[in-house]
């Protein structure tokens, strides 16, 4: 019997227990708790900042906000033994709501089940029973919600998303769980001043670690979707009317060749649909959900990045940099070098060694990851990187502009070239190709269209 099969014989319930919303005059506090009888019971807990003049006291919709928030943040700890029985003892769930979100459940670690060599199946890796009676009560939209919300990590993408949105003259308001320097100074680079930062707080349970460490199952987990509600909170605490993402299509891509196994599933454009869908019918807060950049590739994203060298200092993508202070790129992973790949057909070795800290594209040692990024791997990395044809595209790009100039090739690049990859006779088209491509599998409203239009057009 597997790890898998004999920890859910063990433990066959994970119970949402209760959430506890405490208001203070500048913020709101929630507390949760989940359980796995027998075994533990976890506390994770966030803080949102809040207008003085704005209270949630008996406010039904911020209580579904907050529940639904906590749906979200279970699946990490549901995790570390995969109950069969997910009971939720603090709300209610229609059997449409419950399917949705087990549906993200299982999309969302499909990663994990890889890596974990665990063969789910959809219709019995977990049953959700809501405890409560499910009412289908009407919500008011707020009918004063304006300007944007933007989810601000401090990586390339939503410094892209932040600086278009500003000098078209759209006022935004900068969104963020916990503070990161490249956080910071990717809004007062935008020309914003750091109170347009609205900080989430998300003190996750560390206990769990413990239990990892024991042989509990880890992998990865849904995170965006954390993001997606909790940033729901914070646009409903701020009357603010569009929470702007910065996912680009390539995150649509499986991770693993043949398989539907996507590292960005929460990312997704079926994601971003989903959870359209599930703030319009259950949440009805009137806030509109939406990534700017969908209609891009990250290389057409990296293309515009570019050409903003302001940020060139202060943007940082290292999930791995991300968890020291001050916030690095640790210059040893494969998203740091998804990322300098991408970019290498735009910045010279010189302006890529100073970004990174080291030349990446002469480090014998990214030799696997390269192989992987390239899609010569049974799968990519499991990271947040573009497409394999764009990779692919960029370092072609990258070869092409050094040889021009009369420079040497750097070791993953000649290694490319010397392989047999590169095909100079077909960049032309396929590069105009990716700068023209807009993909319409996208919610963007009429507005922010003409504002990613124009800015192609201008740029690319």
């Amino acid at each position: 019997m597997s790890k898998y099969e004999t920890f859910r014989e063990k433990y066959p319930v994970f119970i949402y227990k209760s959430y506890e919303i405490t208001e203070s005059e500048n913020s709101v506090d929630v507390n949760y708790e989940f359980s796995i009888p027998s075994l533990a019971v976890f506390r994770p807990s966030w803080s949102f900042p809040k207008p003085s003049n704005i209270s949630v006291s008996d406010d039904l919709t911020f209580e579904r906000l907050v529940f639904s928030l906590g749906m979200a943040e279970a699946v990490s700890y549901w995790k570390a033994v995969c109950p069969p029985e997910m009971r939720v003892e603090c709300g209610e769930l229609s059997a449409e709501q419950s399917e949705w979100w087990k549906k993200l459940y299982f999309n969302g670690l499909g990663e994990f089940f890889y890596v974990n060599n665990i063969d789910a199946d959809y219709n019995n890796f977990m049953n959700i029973i809501s405890m409560g009676k499910f009412h289908n009560t009407e919500i008011s939209e707020f009918s004063e919600l304006s300007d944007c919300l933007v989810a601000v990590g401090g990586g390339k993408d939503s410094a892209l998303t932040l600086e278009t949105l500003t000098n078209s003259g759209i006022k935004c308001k900068c969104y963020a769980i916990n503070k990161r320097n490249s956080i910071t100074a990717t809004v007062t680079t935008a020309g914003l001043t750091e109170d347009s930062l609205i900080t989430a707080q998300r003190k996750f349970d560390r206990s769990l670690i413990d239990y990892n460490k024991k042989g509990c199952l880890n992998g990865h987990t849904p995170f965006s979707s954390v993001v997606a509600f909790s940033a729901e909170i914070t646009a409903y605490l701020n009357r603010l009317k569009y929470i702007v993402l910065s996912n680009e299509s390539s995150a649509n891509e499986s991770t693993v060749v043949g398989q539907s196994v996507n590292h960005q599933y929460s990312k997704s454009f079926e994601f971003e649909q989903d959870f359209h869908l599930y703030e319009k019918k259950y949440l009805c807060t009137g806030i509109y959900y939406f990534s700017f950049l969908r209609p891009l590739s990250e290389f057409q994203i990296a293309k515009m990045f570019a050409s903003h060298k302001k940020y060139l200092p202060v943007f940082r993508s290292c999930n791995l940099g991300g968890k020291v202070s001050p916030d690095i790129w640790c210059g040893e992973c494969p998203k740091c070098l998804f990322v300098c790949l991408i970019l290498s057909p735009f910045l010279t070795d010189d302006e890529l060694t100073a970004v990174f800290g080291k030349d990446l594209l002469n480090d014998t040692s990214m030799t696997e990851y390269f192989t992987e990024l390239i899609g010569k791997s049974v799968h990519k990395p499991f990271e947040c990187v573009g497409s394999i044809d764009e990779v692919n595209l960029a370092v072609s790009l990258a070869i092409k502009e050094r040889e021009q100039n009369g420079g040497n090739l750097p070791f993953l690049l000649e290694t490319y070239r010397k392989n047999g990859f590169y095909h100079p006779e077909s960049l032309d088209g396929k590069n105009e190709k990716y700068c023209k491509n807009f993909n319409n599998e996208n919610l963007l409203p009429e507005k922010f269209r003409e504002i990613l239009l124009n800015e192609m057009e201008r740029l690319l």
